[in-house]
């Protein structure tokens, strides 16, 4: 017990500077992100027909006004940033996935196509939507390869396909690494052992493959959930502000402080904040299912060792007799 103690006491010292950090730099904008969103603007006011140089006080009425007069934009923005997060994680898992596949392969060149494979994911997100901008643009080499003109760019069904082609593209690479890792550390043995009893590729790639880099994997996805629910930067260059068809909620609440109105801006963050708070944790318990599994079980088997253990005296008279 002296030494768990110990370890827990060194524990807390060691993670102390981390909570320290993540206090200062999640902790406090979040609570004054909560406290702005208490209060209105700045206008009239009502009692002395003066204007007001301070925000009022208004309680929740931020949050009563984005479900009922500011609903429609509200719901709007919600419903893009969920499509955005489901199809481009989606599609970046099985892009990411056959990524790996080919890196981790041994091929002459294999060096080089892993550098360019990452290339999309080292350049600035920034930098990713001028190019693709210019590549969407009406006389761009998209329309070029498609023959007819497109208005990508344009606030339609067409700009939410613009944005999901960049990100894809993006990020991409990213899922790719981590699974890519995973896949270095599988013995090789596993596979000659599996292809020994006439195992198929694909039989290989669904019964070994795919349980073994799954840890990997589904790190890689939540991130990446994490990281498209806050999607701002992208549609916001490459499609532009305030575009029904591609606006997310990181947009709106970044147009409302724009528009010095802080307080509903601030409502949007917390929303938001929210949201993508409830993911993670819903992520996180299905991934510590099998591990509180795990440790239930190595519990139970725990006891049921202990009080085997408990009856040497009865196992030295069977063996006495």
């Amino acid at each position: 017990s002296r030494a768990t103690a110990g370890a827990g006491r060194l524990a807390a010292l060691l993670v102390s500077p981390t909570l320290l950090v993540l206090s200062v730099v999640v902790l406090y904008p979040t609570l004054m992100a909560l406290d702005e969103s208490l209060y209105g603007v700045k206008g009239l006011d009502p009692r002395t027909g003066f204007i007001s140089n301070s925000e009022p006080f208004v309680g929740l009425k931020n949050y009563t006004d984005i479900f009922t007069q500011a609903g429609d934009r509200f719901w709007n923005a919600f419903w893009n940033t969920t499509f955005f997060t489901v199809v481009t994680v989606s599609l970046e898992t099985v892009i990411g996935v056959a990524m790996a596949l080919i890196m981790h392969r041994a091929f002459r060149g294999r060096g080089l196509v892993r550098a360019s494979i990452l290339v999309p994911w080292a350049i600035p997100t920034a930098i990713s939507g001028l190019l693709w901008k210019w590549i969407f643009n009406a006389d761009g080499i998209a329309n070029v390869l498609l023959g007819h003109q497109v208005l990508w760019t344009a606030d339609g069904f067409s700009a939410k396909v613009a944005v999901v082609i960049a990100d894809v593209w993006k990020t991409a690479p990213f899922i790719g690494l981590l699974v890519l890792a995973g896949l270095q550390v599988i013995p090789k043995e596993v596979y000659e052992a599996a292809r020994l009893d006439g195992a198929s590729a694909f039989q290989q790639f669904r019964r070994i493959t795919l349980p073994l880099v799954k840890p990997a994997l589904l790190v890689a996805v939540l991130f990446r959930c994490l990281d498209a629910l806050r999607m701002f930067d992208l549609p916001y260059i490459l499609i532009g502000s305030q575009k029904g068809s591609v606006e997310t909620l990181s947009m709106l609440a970044q147009n409302e402080a724009s528009n010095v109105r802080f307080g509903p801006a601030s409502a949007y963050a917390v929303l938001l904040f929210l949201y993508v708070f409830l993911i993670a944790l819903a992520f996180v318990r299905l991934l510590g299912a099998d591990i509180v599994g795990d440790a239930g079980g190595t519990k139970k088997r725990k006891r049921s060792g202990s009080r085997g253990a408990g009856t040497p005296g009865r196992r030295a008279r069977e063996v006495t007799a």
